[in-house]
């Protein structure tokens, strides 16, 4: 049986890794207000997140240093997760998937879009079709990762978890919608708040979930 040395260590570097959800959420608002700064002519509410990071964009330097740090972060606390599971299955899926979803940010740089002028003129290549695609894959393992939460908790996590989900595939669709016209170079006057509502809900639960945890496996060894 451990010691109680062992035990008190075992728990604190857990709860480290599980403020790691925490910090990795403020970090990821923290972008969305920092880089934006660095190119006056970006609108937070017309544009997406993922032009922040396009080819050309004057803010791609600074956001992806700051995209690998919130991957860190979230790696980090899947790890968490995983170890305070403590026996349950839901939790530790859940753990898998974030995961899983942090490995995805090493691939996002990979796989960059080009601006919007570029897109209309048909300069899109094969990064665009990645970035697309690693798109639809993030917002599938968001929907699942919740999904498997939903049952690790009790009734009122569950019902948030569901009114997260349901927000999620409503903005994620007004999203989509809007995405054609991003390539056009068309307006899209409110697809910045569609996405970053779906970005923010996800962010919460991530927050929720970390501060949580702590209480219930205060016990686990």
């Amino acid at each position: 049986m451990p010691g109680a040395g062992t035990i008190v260590r075992v728990m604190t570097v857990r709860r480290a890794l599980l403020l790691c959800g925490v910090l990795s959420s403020l970090l990821y608002v923290a972008m969305n207000v920092i880089v934006p700064a660095r190119w006056p002519a970006y609108s937070s509410v017309s544009q997406t997140v993922s032009e922040l990071s396009a080819i050309g964009a004057p803010t791609r330097s600074l956001w992806a240093p700051l995209a690998y740090l919130y991957t860190a972060l979230v790696a980090a606390f899947a790890w968490g997760v995983w170890r305070s599971a403590d026996g349950s299955r839901p939790l530790r899926i859940v753990g898998a998937l974030l995961g899983v979803y942090a490995a995805l940010g090493l691939l996002w740089p990979l796989a960059p879009m080009h601006q919007r002028a570029v897109l209309a003129a048909g300069g899109g290549t094969m990064s665009d079709t990645m970035h697309l695609a690693l798109g639809g894959v993030t917002v599938l393992l968001m929907l699942m990762t919740i999904g498997f939460g939903a049952a690790a908790f009790g009734r009122v996590f569950r019902v948030y978890s569901i009114a997260t989900i349901v927000v999620l595939l409503v903005f994620g669709l007004l999203t989509a919608v809007g995405a054609p016209a991003v390539s056009a170079n068309q307006p899209t006057p409110l697809i910045g708040v569609w996405e970053r509502i779906n970005i923010s809900v996800f962010l919460l639960w991530v927050v929720i979930v970390a501060m949580n945890l702590p209480r219930d496996t205060a016990s686990a060894g």
